[in-house]
């Protein structure tokens, strides 16, 4: 879900406020995916994380996390349904589910440590970015950014499918992909940090 768009007290027709109602579809599907976490959790490291089946199931329930993740988007744009708690809740879920997957295939043996803590740590550190320069603006969601969410989705998405050495060089070979581009847009985020503030200083110091 894109924080972009009407929020809950745009305007609606006649000028008057329109109160976006909490209890909406696109919040439904955003907890349902935070619920969905723990759910992946316990199908991916049932059995030590290498019983063919619950991988299958932890495959099914990552999926459908994640595509809950567009559809709560698109509807929360297209039918103004934009509000405080989903642009709160949306983030910390979509987080939540890739930083389980990682975690859960690092504790398996599947992923090494270094690709988890790596990706971990710029999603954390892009966070205290956003709060870092909220007082002079919001750094908007960049084309590198989806194009990491959706390589990482792909990459995580590889490495739960239980085929063995079959596609291990397509997994090396996404998730490589997919860790480029992480550190690649968390430099262009610090980038877009420094000089949001740089500007909110120099806007203050004006009006002073």
């Amino acid at each position: 879900m894109t924080t972009e768009g009407a929020a809950s007290g745009s305007p609606a027709q006649g000028g008057e406020p329109r109160q976006v109602p909490l209890l909406n579809i696109a919040n439904v599907l955003t907890v349902s995916r935070l619920a969905l976490v723990p759910v992946f959790l316990v199908a991916l490291l049932w059995e030590d994380g290498h019983q063919p089946l619950w991988r299958w199931a932890a495959v099914v329930v990552f999926l459908v996390a994640a595509i809950t993740d567009r559809i709560d988007g698109e509807l929360a744009r297209k039918r103004g349904l934009i509000t405080d708690f989903g642009k709160i809740a949306d983030p910390i879920a979509d987080k939540a589910l890739t930083g389980a997957a990682l975690i859960g295939l690092s504790v398996v043996g599947d992923l090494p440590w270094w690709v988890t803590l790596l990706i971990i740590a710029r999603e954390l550190f892009v966070t205290l970015l956003r709060f870092w320069v909220i007082r002079h603006g919001v750094i908007p969601a960049s084309r590198g950014g989806k194009l990491k969410t959706l390589l990482q989705a792909i990459a995580i998405t590889a490495y739960l499918v239980p085929l063995g050495g079959l596609i291990e060089p397509v997994r090396w070979i996404v998730m490589g992909a997919a860790v480029l581009v992480t550190v690649v847009t968390g430099v262009d985020y610090v980038v877009q940090a420094v000089r949001l503030r740089a500007q909110g200083r120099r806007t203050t110091a004006t009006r002073s």
